[in-house]
């Protein structure tokens, strides 16, 4: 079962399967058969031969967990620093207006903390610290509230304007027009 804030099992359910494969590796050791160790640890036979070879070529210790997953590439250290970074806008780091996008966010973590992410992992790092999408609080000082009627007015039932022709049709290809 995966969790979405942290990814992965957490450490107890970690520890509860390794103790499921330990107790399937002692079971290998006293000679029980495949079929009969996965009814009695209610798990799938294939789940039981995949260990088995794994205690075949590494004994109990290749039965023990190897931990979480999905280890976090950024430590919460480092997110502090790239919080102060982000607060301290962009026109800091060199970008001309100060929208912050999530590539922009991947620059700066690859130019601050020396490391490289996907911009879909940098929106589940910020998404896990509390982050979110901001919309603008307000209106720009730019915008011609007039131009904006009038593109409503004069353009915008050309570019809704239905597509479809007035008129019976036909669902054939071959006579368009036969009813």
């Amino acid at each position: 079962m995966r969790y979405p804030e942290g990814g992965g099992l957490t450490a107890e359910r970690r520890a509860f399967r390794e103790g499921i494969r330990l107790q399937a590796g002692e079971r290998f050791a006293a000679g029980e058969k495949t079929a009969v160790v996965a009814k009695e640890l209610r798990v799938s036979v294939r789940s039981v031969e995949r260990w088995r070879r794994a205690w075949r070529e590494g004994g109990m210790e290749a039965l023990r967990s190897a931990g979480p997953a999905n280890a976090p590439t950024v430590t919460d250290a480092q997110f502090t620093v790239l919080e102060e970074e982000l607060g301290k806008g962009l026109s800091t780091h060199g970008f001309a207006d100060e929208r912050w996008t999530l590539a922009r966010v991947q620059t700066l973590i690859r130019r601050r903390l020396r490391v490289s992410l996907s911009v879909a992992t940098v929106w589940r790092l910020l998404k896990r610290h509390g982050w979110s999408w901001q919309a603008p609080a307000r209106r720009a000082l730019e915008r011609d509230e007039h131009a904006v009627e009038l593109w409503k007015k004069e353009v915008w039932p050309q570019v809704k304007a239905s597509r479809r022709h007035p008129g019976p049709g036909s669902s054939s290809r071959t006579k368009p027009d036969s009813r």
